[in-house]
């Protein structure tokens, strides 16, 4: 599922409306280490674009 939510993101990383709704559902399917794996890939591979979208992608889940 990991390797899928990371192919899935690259996709749709033209978008930051689709990137959020894609990285909110990995997040939530992911299991907690991979959860950790993905935001460090995630912020190495699209921080420099969307690092706003993925901290608060991470902060909301965290909550729920």
């Amino acid at each position: 599922m990991f390797e899928l939510s990371k192919n899935i993101l690259q996709k749709v990383s033209f978008d930051k409306t689709l990137f959020r709704k894609e990285l909110t559902k990995a997040v939530k399917w992911l299991k907690p280490e991979e959860k950790a794996l993905l935001m460090m890939w995630c912020l190495t591979t699209f921080g420099h674009q969307y690092k706003d979208v993925i901290n608060e992608v991470y902060k909301s889940v965290v909550k729920s």
